[in-house]
């Protein structure tokens, strides 16, 4: 059996000396393997700062690590069957878009584009199932928070962090722990789905396009993702845009080819867009109108953009859907088994059930929007005020409730850029996620494979997770039995 590192490090004499002693190494490995990303605070385009990361790698259940590894590829082909059943989608949203003007301007672009017909059928889907772990009868289990399918993020960060921690056990002296470190191809894979998607085009002269943020912070992670599609094919370009800049400089050719100044682009891939700031204007929604009616392979394509809304997370957890599209009793039942508790605040029964039971017990519950990037969520008396102000109102139809988890806590030690205070272990909770990339049609899954992880680590204390609001951390898995 394994021991955790925390037990082991626990034993071990820590003094301030020497704890700082390995945090100014960690740093300086960061900053020379590009572990960093722009300052929000002190934005400077000539320079970026470590991002926040965790000097060890957290223990985390072996067994549960292997079940969300071998979940993901199930969950793959869940998300692109959802997303192209359009009926299922209009359904399940209906009553979102009444309630979420952004989602509504979402759906009025699918539903243009599908009875127009789509010029392009084939759909990528980069995707992260994220999970944290929930004491159950003192054993703790994986239940998944959310699948993301737009803009998915750290892969790059993540695979340079797994690199890191590997030094770091062997600076240590720790280099039998290694071997618990496991294997994390996050980027590679990721890039290959993009390649892919550039081969089923078919234009060698075709461009990729990266939409990215009017202002990019996260540069390092997205780079590393375009430098690893270069490494894998030299032939493909890519071209960075916003949607800003695109309203001004693409159009559509005689075959509806999108091209962006005078270049063709074969495969467009989001990095933005999935979050009402990013168009300020009427301009953005319609380069993002223009995209999905073009002949480009999108990544994703506006009906995955909308698979990965929680509303229709918590419609998945019903077992009649689950079963339409798995159609394996035995694939519904592990589905199942790392869903969370999911609640739907419609005008029903339900609905009415669920807000009385959160009223009664806000510390039990997360209140959540139709958003992505981190941020959004609302807890406690937060929830509580929320729930109090909309419930009468359209607006909660817009949101979703989850079962709340508390996760086993563990000693790590947080580093982040221009914190001068000394360096010390607290207690930390961990959420992992694991990366897949599925390409097809609607008639066909062409790839579905998983291809990597990463663990977003936080203080007990914080309720949000995100590493570029800095109140998270990038970590890797230490597996233990």
């Amino acid at each position: 059996m394994t021991e955790s590192l925390d037990h082991l490090l626990k034993r071990q004499s820590w003094s301030g000396m020497n704890l700082q002693y390995f945090v100014d190494r960690a740093k300086d490995w960061a900053l020379t393997h590009g572990i960093g990303m722009r300052s929000k605070e002190f934005f400077n385009k000539d320079a970026v700062q470590i991002a926040p990361f965790i000097l060890l790698p957290s223990d985390y259940p072996r067994s549960e690590f292997q079940k969300a590894v071998e979940i993901q590829t199930v969950l793959g082909a869940l998300m692109h069957k959802v997303a192209h059943d359009y009926d299922f989608l209009k359904e399940s949203l209906k009553s979102t878009i009444k309630s979420d003007e952004f989602t509504k301007k979402l759906f009025d672009i699918y539903e243009t584009v599908y009875k127009e017909g789509f010029t392009q059928d084939i759909s990528v889907g980069l995707l992260r199932s994220d999970y944290m772990l929930h004491n159950d009868d003192e054993h703790p289990v994986i239940k998944q928070v959310e699948l993301n399918t737009i803009a998915t993020s750290f892969a790059g960060l993540a695979t340079a962090v797994t690199d890191y921690h590997r030094h770091i056990l062997m600076e240590m002296g720790l280099n039998s722990r290694i071997k618990n470190i496991p294997d994390n191809n996050a980027v590679s894979g990721m890039a290959s789905g993009l390649v892919e998607a550039w081969k089923l085009y078919g234009q060698q002269s075709a461009l990729m396009l990266f939409v990215v943020e009017n202002v990019t912070y996260n540069i390092c992670d997205q780079r590393f993702l375009e430098y690893e599609v270069h490494r894998q094919n030299p032939q493909i370009s890519v071209v960075r845009k916003s949607l800003t800049e695109l309203a001004a400089e693409a159009r559509l050719g005689e075959k509806k080819e999108l091209i962006v100044g005078d270049v063709t682009i074969s495969v467009v891939y989001f990095r933005s867009g999935y979050d009402p700031s990013f168009y300020p204007t009427e301009k953005e929604w319609s380069a993002r109108f223009l995209i999905e009616r073009s002949r480009a392979i999108k990544c994703p394509s506006i009906q995955y953009h909308l698979a990965g809304c929680k509303r229709i997370q918590q419609v998945l957890s019903e077992d009649n859907i689950l079963l339409k599209y798995l159609q394996d009793p035995d694939l519904v039942r592990r589905a199942k088994n790392v869903f969370a508790g999911l609640y739907s605040l419609d005008f029903n029964e339900e609905g009415e059930k669920a807000i009385a039971a959160a009223l009664k017990n806000p510390e039990k519950f997360v209140l959540k929007p139709q958003r992505e990037g981190g941020g959004n969520n609302l807890y406690d008396d937060e929830l509580r005020v929320k729930l109090e102000s909309m419930k009468l109102s359209e607006e909660r139809c817009g949101w979703i409730l989850m079962d709340r988890f508390y996760p086993p806590s563990f000693n790590n030690c947080l580093i982040r850029a221009g914190h001068s205070e000394e360096p010390k272990f607290e207690k930390c909770v961990t959420e992992l996620g694991i990366y897949g990339v599925v390409i097809g049609n609607k008639d066909e899954i062409k790839v579905n494979n998983q291809v990597g992880h990463v663990l977003r680590t936080k203080s007990v204390t914080a309720n949000e997770g995100g590493i570029v609001m800095g109140t998270g951390a990038l970590d890797s898995p230490h597996l233990v039995d």
